[in-house]
């Protein structure tokens, strides 16, 4: 959805909803599932996490991948295209479901409850956690380490040099920029989206207005006190109200939560979105400069 009148715009999102922390908890009654047989060719995986989903599908083959987290069938939380999404199995992480896959590798995230891992490990799988990562550096490591993982190395590094190759000149004037997410909170600086943002030459505009990582801005707030790029990554009361048109001095873009969830393929998509709202803003306020002057 682009910016509404002069520098108005709104979004459409969904809720993190803590993907990776909602996985069943199983306990020491869950009934034991024999443990898989040795695969005698390259690694099976299931992913019970939403961001290692997506650096999953690009990194190994086809036929590695038994099964994704259900995460990524949904919409308002993937971080990979629908269409993609839809060739792989899902799961919704119980031991059970996973345990009946019969994998080699269960991707996982940190928050995996310990009960779930303690049963597949109890199984004989190998299960492999992954943090979200703050930052590019971070982020292209996690892609190696997948890789290595996988046995395809070469299409680690090619995810690798795309995340790398993403637009990384800081840009000269910074703008301010305050990034609202769902819940109408603000990133804190040491994110990886905070970081995507001083790339694009943006300032934050909440570390100006002395907020912290998950500090609430309210509607009234942003009326009284508006960066010049406000963008909206969330459908919570008060993200969407009228109000938000009088702030003629701002642009108000959508920032989908799908660009910032989660690093990986996810990098070059979330530098490119914010590098046409700043070339949609520049254009604005040129435009409005030259109509001031009546040029």
């Amino acid at each position: 959805m682009k910016a509404r009148g002069i520098f108005c715009g709104r979004a459409i999102i969904g809720r993190y909803a803590v993907l990776a922390a909602t996985f069943a908890v199983v306990s020491c009654s869950t009934p034991i599932v024999d443990a898989p047989a040795e695969s005698s060719g390259p690694p099976k995986f299931v992913s019970l996490n939403p961001c290692m989903d997506a650096i999953l599908v690009e990194v190994a083959t086809p036929g590695q991948v038994l099964a994704l987290s259900h995460y990524s069938r949904d919409p308002a939380s993937s971080s990979i295209d629908a269409q993609v999404a839809a060739q792989f199995n899902i799961t919704g992480g119980t031991a059970e479901e996973v345990l009946s896959l019969q994998p080699d590798i269960v991707l996982a995230s940190t928050f995996i409850a310990p009960a779930t891992r303690a049963a597949l490990e109890r199984a004989g799988l190998r299960v492999e956690t992954f943090d979200n990562p703050a930052s590019v550096d971070e982020s292209i490591d996690q892609v190696r380490a997948l890789a290595d993982l996988t046995g395809e190395a070469e299409r680690g590094e090619a995810l690798a040099a795309r995340i790398a190759g993403a637009d990384t000149a800081q840009r000269v004037r910074n703008i301010s920029a305050l990034l609202w997410q769902p819940g109408q909170i603000v990133p804190g600086e040491a994110t990886l989206v905070a970081q995507h943002l001083r790339t694009a030459g943006m300032a934050s505009h909440s570390e100006g207005m002395g907020l912290a990582q998950a500090d609430f801005v309210s509607l009234e707030q942003l009326l009284h006190e508006p960066p010049q790029i406000l963008l909206v990554a969330g459908d919570s009361q008060g993200q969407s109200h009228p109000l938000l048109s009088q702030l003629r001095s701002t642009l108000v873009a959508e920032f989908s939560p799908n660009l910032f969830y989660c690093g990986g393929p996810s990098i070059p998509n979330a530098r490119a979105r914010l590098m046409e709202i700043r070339t949609q803003y520049e254009r604005e306020l040129e435009r409005q400069l030259n109509l001031d002057s009546g040029i």
